[in-house]
């Protein structure tokens, strides 16, 4: 192995020395303490420090780093106090996470360092959107985020990969490729000669370098950082190493040849570097017992004070209250002056003003730009407010999401259209585990707001008709809005929009241009998580959302001989249990109607939910009138048969019976 210092004192060595050692000595550590049984899991990085380690040192310490689980060292070169990392793995509620996350599995801003998650691949697009906050800022800055080999087959991969360069973001991709995905070797992974040659397909500069080489490694993303700021471009690193454990302890090494191991202990990093250090009489044996003696004091110091600390108190109203960030933005009350518009335009108008309002508020999606999106709501923003803010985007749902949440770490908002809600299941997991989890996680928000064209009665068939509001319902970390109203359409927008926490916005399609209402004009906004009070009656409740407010009321206006109350939820999550409680005090009787499926809609928790806590207001079953179980079909006939407005008559009779 060649050391060139390039320049570098022999104080900076000496920096890279002990960089280079404190992650192994506490590796070597955790081992014996996994041994011993006082500590539950370990993934190992033994044999690829030089990676995390040369790397952190070439960024400035307010670059963004998104490490994975063997990177221990950007975090301990980021100087994480060793003592609160520790009590990080224990699970400790003085740790990072309060207890919440497992090993690496969190991030800390003071740090610059974004927490993974267990599937791999869209840490890589939070790094685009730290990226694309530094281009926006003209700021000379990059982000970096590590892949390992097996990561490069996902598809968060390349579709961070393509957003990078098609936007031209200054992002340093960075693989350790080890050679095995778990057990899989990379032969079975991939044929192509190398991971580096993958940058072409998108038009970026890759590279493969030494990883086990703590100085190539260093000078080769510094030079890569220049590349990245002056070219404004990404770029691929590929740093070939070799994992000297298992994927885990519990895994052990049998898949491994042996004849690897020897091979690759021939060119182990720390010992390596540290010869090279002796060979340039800059390191003595008296310095390394010295480096070594404080950085032993400082592990078992940590140890000590980690083992110390009381066994985890849950409080669950400290649970509940970090689930969201906390939302400061003071209400606007709408003007009185007012205009009658369409449904749609006062989803545009609400953009709009929030755009006005919000220099720092970005928008992408597929055609938003100069085409003005799939429904025209985006129509005439690009002249307004320019490309960089209203951001067409490649068919790349996952990384989208990822990036909204990269530029809310750099403290921007942002809105993602789903060009139908339908094609959220390609961008679910970034939502699901990504942006609703993060602050409880680690308390860093996700202000994304993520518009939801939905629903059907448009004769768009499977794909572009679902009602998939339930999904997120489910999701402790998102809000949930539904509007049924031009007035609450815009208000609730606006209001999602300011707020701090991911909001999935639905939209129902059939509405855009069918449904009309008088408009305050201005900025103003609807508070979430309170429903509607539409009407009072003394027969039957009917709670409901979107389109089922327009059922509900017209069969209310054909139906004078009954009496409805009709509450429009207008939040699915949180929901407004005061005024569920208050509609069906009012009746006794309550009918729970929405466009989606009966089984595992929304429907069921409210039934369950007024089952438990107003059982003995209720004068009658809690009736659900939903969609049909099955996918929602294209024919107009089928589709009709499948709406649930088909059944609402007969559901009230069964209702009134009792």
């Amino acid at each position: 192995m060649q050391f060139d210092r390039q320049g570098l004192t022999d104080e900076q060595l000496m920096q890279f020395y002990t960089e280079l050692l404190r992650p192994r000595m506490i590796e070597e550590k955790m081992l014996v303490l996994l041994r011993q049984g006082r500590v539950s899991k370990w993934f190992s990085g033994i044999g690829q420090e030089a990676i995390a380690v040369g790397a952190t040192l070439a960024l400035d310490e307010d670059e963004y780093v998104m490490p994975l689980h063997r990177n221990l060292g950007v975090f301990t070169t980021r100087k994480m106090p060793f003592a609160k990392l520790f009590k990080q793995w224990q699970g400790s509620q003085e740790g990072f996470s309060k207890g919440r996350e497992r090993s690496f599995h969190f991030g800390n801003n003071d740090y610059h360092i974004c927490g993974m998650i267990s599937h791999l691949g869209p840490q890589l697009a939070i790094a685009d959107g730290v990226a694309l906050a530094h281009k926006l800022k003209k700021e000379k800055k990059v982000s970096l985020a590590f892949s390992g080999d097996g990561g490069t087959s996902e598809g968060d991969f390349h579709e961070a990969l393509n957003v990078a360069a098609v936007w031209g973001l200054p992002v340093i991709f960075v693989i350790e490729n080890n050679g095995y995905g778990l057990s899989t070797p990379s032969s079975e992974q991939f044929i192509c000669k190398q991971l580096a040659d993958r940058a072409i397909g998108y038009g970026m500069k890759g590279i493969t370098i030494d990883g086990n080489n703590i100085l190539e490694v260093y000078k080769e993303i510094t030079k890569a950082r220049e590349y990245c700021i002056t070219e404004q471009k990404p770029i691929l690193v590929e740093c070939m190493t070799f994992r000297m454990r298992g994927h885990e302890e519990a895994s052990g090494v049998k898949y491994v040849p042996k004849e690897l191991f020897e091979q690759w202990a021939k060119l182990d990093p720390l010992a390596n570097f540290e010869q090279f250090l002796k060979d340039e009489n800059i390191l003595g044996d008296n310095t390394i017992a010295a480096i070594r003696e404080n950085i032993t004091r400082e592990i078992e110091e940590g140890i000590a004070q980690g083992f110390a600390v009381p066994k985890v108190a849950a409080n669950t109203n400290d649970e509940i209250a970090d689930v969201y960030a906390a939302t400061n933005t003071a209400a606007v009350r709408p003007s009185a002056a007012a205009t009658e518009k369409k449904f749609i335009q006062a989803i545009s108008d609400g953009l709009k003003e929030s755009m006005e309002r919000y220099p720092n508020l970005v928008l992408m999606g597929q055609d938003i730009a100069e085409y003005g999106g799939a429904f025209k709501v985006t129509e005439g923003f690009v002249q307004q407010f320019g490309k960089e803010r209203v951001r067409n985007t490649p068919l790349c749902e996952s990384a989208i999401v990822g990036t909204a949440l990269g530029l809310s770490i750099k403290g921007f908002k942002s809105m993602m259209e789903m060009q139908f809600a339908d094609f959220v299941t390609v961008g679910f997991n970034q939502i699901i585990n990504n942006l609703a989890k993060i602050h409880y996680r680690w308390g860093q928000n996700a202000d994304v707001v993520i518009r939801m064209p939905t629903g059907g009665g448009v004769g768009a068939g499977p794909f572009h008709s679902q009602s998939n509001e339930a999904w997120f319902v489910h999701t402790p970390g998102l809000k949930v809005v539904y509007p049924s109203t031009p007035e609450d359409a815009k208000g609730l927008l606006i209001a999602a929009l300011a707020d701090p926490n991911p909001v999935m916005f639905f939209e129902h399609k059939a509405m855009y241009r069918s449904i009309s209402g008088m408009v305050p004009n201005g900025y103003y906004t609807t508070e979430i998580g309170k429903a509607r009070h539409v009407q009072a009656g003394s027969d039957v409740s009917i709670i409901t959302y979107g389109m089922g407010v327009h059922w509900a009321t017209e069969y209310a206006k054909q139906h004078t001989d009954i009496s409805f109350d009709i509450l429009d939820l207008r939040t699915l999550l949180p929901l407004d249990y005061d005024a569920i409680r208050q509609v069906v005090k009012r009746t006794g009787k309550v009918l729970l109607l929405h466009e989606d499926t009966m089984t595992g809609g929304i429907g069921g928790e409210l039934g369950a939910w007024i089952a438990e806590n107003c059982f003995e207001l209720l004068d009658g079953p809690i009736v659900r009138c939903a969609g049909l179980d099955t996918p929602i079909p294209f024919a107009i006939e089928l589709e009709h048969n499948f709406m649930a407005n088909n059944r609402l008559e007969e559901c009230v009779e069964k209702l009134l019976s009792y």
